[in-house]
């Protein structure tokens, strides 16, 4: 890969007065950003390092590790109760394997070409980490809705995720052969035709670009009005943006929270819920948490953007330790419940631990201190709106060990496409829209031009990825074939309830 250069083009560390742009620190640029033709230049001569063919199909190297026992690896920094049903909702389905599998996928990704771009990435990107949330605007807005992985690095990494997620849902749906291979094609062609959209395009109209609930209804009516979908593909559509619309601070609390002796409490659930009380006394957290998390919210405050912000608004009521997604089980999240002028005005937080991504084992480390600013820096960079309440925050725990969080909105509109429902047309749809969400991410967090003309006006990468992702698919038949051998042997404990 190529040397970090300056705005100058000169590499940086190169001369006395050389420095550093903490904004771009990560990020390798092969051309000055105000050089245009250059840009193109470099993303051209990318080509000979890795042809887009040279990105087709997959082959595990002879030394490829064991997947379980990477998955093993990751659990040694969760919470011990909480593993076992991590590996119970990995064990549901290849796909639910699959979005369990981050670091699996990422070895295996660091084995691939590389064209040498970077951008900053999801490192998640898989089809389930896309959907619908509110902007401060309160416009609905579909993108990427996952970051706990992002980092710098291939932009390709992000693409082969998302094209091998797809194929890895439709087989788990019964689609065709073909009807799989259109869905990769349509999610790669959706990913290069915006991304030489955006190369094209003035540089604001291509940091402010975004795809929204409306244009969403569009392209479904005008596929309706095709015949390419039945009515009850328009259906599903509009009933899905209209309930995202309902899942708000409002609802959750409707769902969470219960009245006890006159005082607001998150309701038990447990393993999935456990309030903060039972936890302490089980001494899994110190008796001073409440205290604790009042000084972390002040905290958090100042890492928020608005000089002003509502949270200043809203008291502490009560938490508890909620068990979230798939690849994420294990990890500590907490949900926090706050109150306004009153018990009928509620918001509800999700600080979540932030880890090293799995990325950084296969790529330099994040310059950022904290991994919760690592998580929200890329966040905001890549996503056209975010939450505004996301910020992070450094804690200690009862255990004496330091521990990064981020936090954000328990729910602001929030919806994603349920895979059980897809059927192939409308499947293919959301492809598209998935593909060129993505690039309009990487055109804002990496080099649009430089990608945009090594992927070139052909459909030669397409196809590239579309067999890729064929293959490794088998390959996540394979390791999930070794993950239920290791649960059924007794190798992975897995939870009853989950």
């Amino acid at each position: 890969m190529s040397a970090v250069v300056g705005f100058d083009g000169r590499p940086t560390g190169s001369g006395d007065d050389a420095e550093v742009d903490p904004h771009r620190t990560g990020i390798e640029e092969l051309a000055p950003r105000d050089d245009f033709g250059a840009r193109a230049s470099a993303g051209r001569a990318a080509r000979a390092r890795a042809p887009r063919t040279s990105h087709a199909g997959w082959t595990p190297p002879a030394d490829r590790g064991d997947p379980v026992a990477l998955l093993e690896e990751q659990a040694t920094t969760r919470v011990p109760e909480l593993v076992p049903i991590r590996y119970a909702r990995m064990g549901r389905t290849p796909f639910d394997f699959f979005r369990g599998a981050a670091l699996i996928m990422a070895a295996d990704l660091a084995t691939t070409p590389v064209s040498g771009i970077t951008a900053q990435i999801c490192g998640d990107a898989h089809l389930s980490n896309f959907g619908v949330f509110a902007s401060p605007e309160r416009d609905l807005v579909f993108d990427i809705n996952d970051f706990d992985e992002t980092l710098p690095g291939p932009w390709e990494w992000d693409v082969k995720r998302l094209a091998a997620s797809l194929e890895v849902a439709g087989r788990h749906r019964g689609f065709t052969v073909e009807e799989r291979r259109d869905m990769v094609l349509a999610a790669v062609g959706a990913y290069r035709g915006q991304m030489r959209n955006s190369a094209r395009a003035r540089v604001l109209d291509a940091w402010y670009d975004r795809l929204d609930a409306d244009e969403i209804r569009a392209r479904v009516q005008r596929e309706r009005e095709a015949n390419r979908v039945d009515k009850a593909q328009v259906k599903r559509t509009e009933a899905a943006l209209a309930k995202s619309r309902t899942r708000d601070s409002v609802r959750a609390f409707s769902k969470l929270v219960s009245v006890e002796g006159g005082r607001m409490r998150i309701a038990a659930d447990p393993p999935l819920i456990v309030p903060v009380e039972d936890l302490v006394e089980r001494g899994l957290e110190g008796e001073d948490v409440p205290r604790v998390m009042r000084g972390i919210l002040r905290q958090y405050r100042t890492t928020l953007r608005l000089p002003r912000h509502p949270l200043e608004e809203f008291e502490y009521v009560h938490m508890a330790r909620k068990v979230v997604g798939v690849g994420s089980v294990g990890t500590r999240a907490w949900v926090v419940l706050l109150r306004g002028r009153g018990d009928d005005d509620p918001l509800i937080l999700q600080a979540k631990e932030a880890e090293a991504s799995v990325l950084e084992r296969f790529l330099p480390p994040s310059h950022y201190e904290q991994h919760g600013e690592r998580v929200v820096q890329g966040q905001r960079l890549m996503q056209s709106a975010s939450d505004l309440f996301l910020g992070w925050q450094r804690v200690v725990g009862v255990d004496g060990v330091q521990r990064d969080f981020y936090i954000r909105q328990l729910h602001d509109w929030k919806g994603s496409a349920d895979i059980e429902l897809m059927q192939p047309r409308g499947a293919t749809l959301y492809a598209e829209a998935c593909g060129e969400t993505l690039a309009r991410a990487h055109a804002r967090a990496g080099d649009r031009v430089a990608i945009a003309e090594y992927l070139g006006a052909s459909d030669r990468f397409d196809r590239a990825i579309a067999e890729f992702a064929s293959d490794y698919a088998d390959q996540n038949d394979r390791d999930f074939a070794a993950f239920t051998a290791a649960v059924a042997s007794g190798r992975l404990p897995v939870a009853e309830r989950f």
